[in-house]
């Protein structure tokens, strides 16, 4: 079998003259032939300018060559799309599936024996995880890292937990206009990922459990030179993998799987982890159901002490031990034989770990932060396929409820009305926002967070009970029912539903209902037409978007790019 630079030549109907040509254009670029008969290491480069949170990207890549180059490899940077949340039109979640296209054909087309996966914001590391494992070449992954704590009137602060709630503290009117700015200038003192265990830092941890990053690489800060001494480890790692892997297919195991939902559950993790963790399991032949992380969860108590579920800051964590730390916490849970990108079992690579006396951010078993795990699942008439709520970062009152639903047809439509005064809401209504999912929105953003009504948030109401068939940053918090599905742009129960009607939540049973009865429900199923096709969703990737991508509960890959499978 061909390696390194002999590997997927260009077809010119002459193999000889393909390597001859392609030597003769890189050599071009000052390489010796020491180099290039050396296996060869891909380094995916994921900067932009539009993204602070792989502002440190150029250091690691350096740091990543590295280490590629003391283990006697040659390493080559290659670039893909980068996203971020912040930056992304009109959601990254609607270019996750293009960053994964890109990512897989990549690594297929390009003469690489492993590749280093450099990611960070949100979407990016799910996005490559996916097309690796679809491209099935061996593959390490290395997070950007969280940034740094801000500090403001003599309390922490760290993106985005605190930009939304001291944005609610803002529109209640209780912070003013100039002390929101400069809380603005402090939210976020660095480049990295949000400082909190928001959907990027659970991904990372994730990563760690499900054997694809070494240990530890999800909580070291993005700016502190441990980040820069695991790049470097990384390289040398993925030069070693040149010989022999493994390969994601080797490592994406049931095991492999069932511990990073144990890892979701006891980090009181991003609703987002749901999503993404179904997406890259789809691409294997061990799909997950949403009913395994609700079992899962049913035994897995919260142990982090973390916002938006706890108190503390991705900083903290790390220095408590980070995931090597929990992972002791968590051994009678997880599949310690599970295969590791480290070369032996996850057992193996979680020996090593550092113990930290006097810390509290990562709690002992006989005194958890929650009995049961950050997320549930619950179905219903509303939900016939699944939605999720964090039930670790919602109010406990409001874990039964039965309220009136207040409906917004879309984001636009909650936008302009939210704050209208003479909107008809009480705090014991129940928001219903929808067309926000995959196909509605599109690409179902971040939005399911719906903001407190002004007038109430003057009242000084901070939760209410919310829902919709969007998602919600892995930052906030609230008790907000996510990822209704099938969602209402295809005619999913969401889009039944009238201002005026009743609904009922109840955590405990795993249920959300709309509270008429069947006859109704089919009478208004048959009235139901489909919203129009906007036009921009005709043409070009909007179009392939619309028309291959799945329900939350699939992972919203592409249907072409999934691949079947047993149920775990």
């Amino acid at each position: 079998m061909s390696n390194g630079l002999r590997q997927g030549l260009t077809s010119y109907g002459d193999t000889a003259f393909s390597l001859f040509l392609r030597k003769a254009f890189i050599k071009g670029m000052g390489y010796s032939d020491d180099a290039l008969d050396r296996p060869i290491v891909g380094i995916t480069d994921t900067y932009s300018d539009f993204n602070p949170c792989h502002g440190n990207v150029p250091q690691l890549i350096e740091a990543v060559k590295r280490g590629v180059m003391l283990a006697g490899a040659m390493p080559m940077v290659f670039p893909t799309i980068s996203i971020h949340e912040s930056f992304a039109f009109p959601t990254s979640m609607f270019l996750r599936n293009l960053m994964a296209m890109d990512t897989e054909e990549m690594i297929r087309a390009l003469p690489v024996d492993s590749v280093v996966l450099i990611g960070g914001c949100d979407k990016t590391i799910p996005a490559q995880v996916m097309g690796a494992a679809s491209a099935d070449k061996p593959a390490i992954v290395l997070p950007t890292g969280p940034m740094l704590v801000g500090h403001f009137k003599g309390e922490q602060l760290g993106a985005c937990t605190d930009c939304r709630r001291l944005w609610g503290e803002y529109r209640g009117e209780r912070m003013s206009g100039e002390d929101i700015e400069r809380a603005n200038e402090r939210l976020v003192p660095s480049v990295g990922t949000c400082g909190v265990m928001g959907t990027a830092s659970t991904i990372a941890c994730m990563m760690e459990a499900l054997g694809l990053s070494l240990p530890g690489s999800a909580s070291i800060p993005a700016v502190h030179a441990d980040r820069i001494r695991m790049a470097e480890l990384t390289g040398k790692r993925a030069a070693e993998m040149t010989k022999g892997g493994p390969k994601p297919s080797e490592i994406l195991t049931k095991d492999a799987f069932r511990n990073a939902i144990v890892m979701l559950q006891a980090i009181g993790g991003s609703t987002n982890g749901v999503v993404h963790l179904s997406a890259i399991a789809g691409r294997t032949r061990n799909p997950i159901s949403l009913e395994t992380y609700d079992e899962v969860g049913r035994n897995t108590p919260v142990l982090v002490d973390l916002k938006p579920t706890g108190q503390h800051y991705m900083e903290h964590f790390h220095q408590a031990g980070g995931v090597p730390r929990l992972m002791q916490e968590l051994k009678d849970l997880l599949a310690l034989d599970a295969r590791h990108v480290a070369g032996g079992t996850l057992g193996d690579a979680i020996k090593t770990f550092e113990d930290v006396p006097g810390q509290t951010v990562i709690r002992p078993r006989t005194a958890p932060l929650k009995s049961e795990g950050g997320l549930v699942v619950l179905r219903g008439n509303l939900a016939p396929r699944g939605a999720v709520l964090k039930q670790g970062a919602a109010a406990a009152k409001l874990m039964q409820h039965e309220g009136r639903a207040v409906v917004f047809d879309s984001v636009a439509d909650m936008t302009a009305r939210i704050d209208d005064p003479s909107l008809d809401v009480t705090a014991d209504d129940i928001l219903v926002m929808r067309n926000a999912g995959p196909i509605g929105a599109p690409g179902m953003p971040e939005a399911g967070y719906i903001p407190i009504p002004k007038k109430l948030a003057q009242q000084g109401v901070k939760d209410m009970v919310r829902m919709s068939d969007a998602r919600m940053s892995g930052t906030a918090f609230g008790t907000i029912v996510l990822h209704i599905s099938p969602e209402a742009a295809v005619g999913g129960p969401l889009a039944l539903v009238k201002t005026g009607d009743r609904i009922r939540l109840d955590v405990k049973a795993r249920r959300i209902d709309l509270l008429i009865d069947d006859a109704e429900m089919k009478k208004r199923q048959a009235a139901w037409r489909p919203p129009p096709v906007p036009e921009v969703a005709q043409r070009g990737y909007a179009k392939l978007y619309r028309e291959h991508v799945q329900q939350a509960d699939e992972g919203c890959d592409f249907d072409f790019l999934a691949r079947p499978g047993d149920k775990t």
